[in-house]
């Protein structure tokens, strides 16, 4: 079973991005973009440790 290969040859590497000129508005929005989710982390493991926040779920009458 030598030399039979199926499908596209994948490249080795991927080619290397090019560092983009950052100016002050996109530094601004970076930043607030990861104080964002630092927040939102910072919730999430607050709310972690709690149980469910609304028990609505499915009611169940009173009958039997």
């Amino acid at each position: 079973m030598s030399g039979r290969q199926g499908g596209k040859l994948k490249p080795l590497k991927a080619a290397k991005k090019d560092n983009k000129e950052l100016d002050e508005s996109d530094l601004e929005f970076k930043k607030k973009q990861k104080e964002e989710q630092a927040k939102l982390k910072e919730l999430q493991s607050k709310a972690a440790g709690k149980g469910p926040l609304a028990s609505g779920g499915i009611k169940k009458s009173g009958k039997k």
